[in-house]
């Protein structure tokens, strides 16, 4: 009978360990798997592949950087010595525009002509900028050139202003407005959510009778448990409305009621934490304090608090990750704009919300698909700093406490 059950503990034992370190090896791989992905997206070029800015040999501009080519193409830029170049206009020919110039049955079935008419146009105009497929280049022109492409950077990435991933030719896939609507909606989440939990907190830890307690506790804790989606419905017929109509915005869908419903979504995990944190705080401390003459008032604001400052912190550290990490009830409420944010009344877009939103609708292994893989690595990035910081604030709280 005890080699049976010791052998059973063997096998279980064994069972466990495997599963483990399937587990993390799963993990690992599947993060190992998102950076992979991600970081692809430095090995395209600023230009649509398959495609190339062609420029007359006279032009004396060799180079443009991928805002530059965004802003030429869209008008912003109208002038050569914008770029570096002549003080001469920019004129823009797209590929499609030669069947404009000459009629397409000019062609016949024979398009081997093509290259050799786009060269001309190009030859004939200094000013142009062409794009033009690949498999079209005048290759045996000389008067025609092809402005140099770097790879889209790091830099390009982690500091550009826009997040237009369909533009063409040269998409946008700059991640700070959507960094900045992420924190901008997550920080002032945790702002509206701090007080109401740590006040909440405090009632159910030291002011609440037991039977209050026993009921309301589950009851906030079960409030996790909501799926997020039916957050954002709540978000989308009540707040939204309510600002628009209280504020006189003409839409509702804004940085301020993402704030709100995640802001009620945090609320369990800051009023669960915080109050564990309370009652651990040892009852001589309370009684200490109380002997001395301290109301109970004062008992909480001068000794509870403070004692259980760590593991309040550790609260609001996970109320963020929470807010962070959201996406369906923000992507409702907040009306998906990736523009930089200057206020809590202007729809933003947040990292979550655009990975869900576009992730269908990317070419599988193309610069948009990558680009939302990295997306996935910034966000992962900072969930483990909030993780790691939410574990050294706990560490801290069990060390105060031997």
């Amino acid at each position: 009978m005890k080699l049976f059950r010791k052998i059973v503990e063997r096998i279980t034992e064994g069972l466990l360990t495997l599963s483990g370190g399937v587990t993390s090896l799963v993990i690992l791989l599947i993060i190992l798997f998102l950076f992979k992905e991600g970081f692809g997206l430095f090995r395209n070029p600023v230009v649509d592949k398959g495609y190339s800015l062609c420029v007359n040999a006279g032009n004396p501009v060799t180079s443009l950087r991928s805002i530059q080519i965004k802003e030429i193409f869209d008008g912003e830029i109208s002038s050569w010595k914008e770029v570096g170049g002549k003080d001469t206009e920019i004129m823009l020919f797209r590929f499609d525009e030669i069947f404009e110039l000459y009629a397409e049955e000019a062609f016949g079935n024979d398009y081997e002509l093509l290259p050799m008419k786009l060269g001309e146009i190009i030859t004939e105009n200094e000013n142009i900028i062409a794009l033009l497929p690949d498999s079209y280049f005048p290759k045996d022109n000389p008067d025609v050139v092809v402005l140099k492409s770097e790879n889209i950077s790091a830099a390009d990435f982690l500091t550009g202003k826009e997040w237009i991933p369909t533009a063409t030719p040269a998409p946008q896939f700059g991640i700070l407005p959507l960094l900045l609507g992420t924190l901008w909606v997550s920080i002032f989440a945790i702002l509206i959510a701090l007080p109401l939990g740590l006040g909440v907190a405090i009632y159910l830890s030291e002011l609440a009778g037991e039977h209050t307690r026993k009921i309301l506790k589950p009851t906030i804790e079960l409030l996790a448990g909501i799926p997020s989606v039916v957050y954002g419905f709540f978000g989308l017929v009540v707040f939204v409305p309510l600002v628009q109509r209280t504020l006189g915005l003409p839409v509702g869908e804004t940085a301020l009621a993402g704030s709100l419903i995640l802001a009620i979504m945090a609320l369990p995990t800051i009023i669960t934490v915080a109050e564990d944190a309370m009652r651990s705080t040892p009852k001589t401390m309370r009684e200490a304090s109380l002997g001395l003459g301290a109301t109970h008032w004062q008992t909480i604001y001068r000794v509870i608090i403070p004692y259980s400052s760590s593991g309040i912190s550790a609260a609001v550290v996970l109320g963020i990750g929470r807010a962070i990490g959201e996406t369906m009830a923000v992507l409702m409420v907040t009306g998906n704009a990736a523009v930089i944010p200057h206020t809590l009344l202007e729809p933003v877009r947040t990292i979550p919300a655009t990975i869900a939103a576009e992730l269908g609708e990317a070419p599988s292994g193309g610069a948009h698909y990558q680009a939302l893989f990295l997306l996935g690595s910034v966000l992962f990035i900072l969930t483990l700093i909030i993780s790691i910081s939410a574990e050294m604030i706990s560490q801290q709280q069990k060390n105060k406490g031997l």
